[in-house]
């Protein structure tokens, strides 16, 4: 198992991305404020499944890519460095966009929306990257089973990301209104979310090779 200040530092990690824009948060987002929280809820239910079948892909990819390639963590770390430097920019680079700033969607029945959640939640780089290769600079082999670690930190992030998303969609009327009415609380999330991905980014990118 991980040592406690690594779990910490990932459950921080995974708050981060969950509240930095993506497809995920734009189609929730949107479709709470077009249908109704409850079809923001179904919606939700389709990109867990999504981030169930990425916990199990990556976690048997990581474990045999691990095995199999020496510097295999170096490999990851630096992907994860420079994908976590492009989301920073994302946010900090000038006319950058609320994902609360959306478009209305035509209504759709229950099995559309669970549909469309769990296609958004598989197409979403976002979610690939992170745990192709931000997951793996969280995984001690010397601390036990690769696999293990890496299904354990898959479900930590399932959880942290279902419990924000959970509070977005049924809050997201409210909190689009607020923005529009308050441009600036806009631009302090941005730049907030910006740095503390970048800070992840150069935290990774000064850690020494395991």
């Amino acid at each position: 198992m991980p040592e406690i200040h690594n779990l910490l530092a990932f459950v921080l990690l995974a708050f981060g991305m969950v509240l930095t824009p993506g497809p995920n948060m734009i189609y929730l987002i949107s479709r709470s404020i077009s249908q109704g929280p409850g079809a923001g809820l179904i919606s939700l239910g389709g990109i867990a499944l999504g981030f169930l079948f990425y916990v199990f892909c990556a976690a048997f990819g990581i474990t045999a890519f691990v095995l199999a390639v020496p510097f295999a963590y170096d490999a990851l770390r630096l992907a994860g460095v420079v994908y976590l430097l492009y989301l920073a920019w994302q946010s900090l680079k000038p006319g950058g966009r609320s994902p609360f700033h959306v478009r209305e969607l035509a209504p759709d029945g229950p099995r559309k929306l669970f549909a469309m959640g769990f296609l958004t939640s598989l197409l979403n780089p976002k979610i690939a990257v992170f745990y192709l290769a931000l997951l793996p600079q969280f995984i001690d082999p010397a601390a036990g089973s690769v696999l293990a670690q890496s299904i354990m930190l898959g479900f930590i992030q399932i959880a942290v990301s279902l419990s924000v998303n959970t509070l977005i969609t049924l809050a997201a009327g409210s909190i689009a209104l607020f923005l529009r009415t308050r441009p600036f609380w806009s631009l302090v999330q941005r730049w907030l979310m910006g740095t503390v991905l970048a800070g992840f980014a150069l935290r990774m990118a000064m850690e020494a090779r395991r």
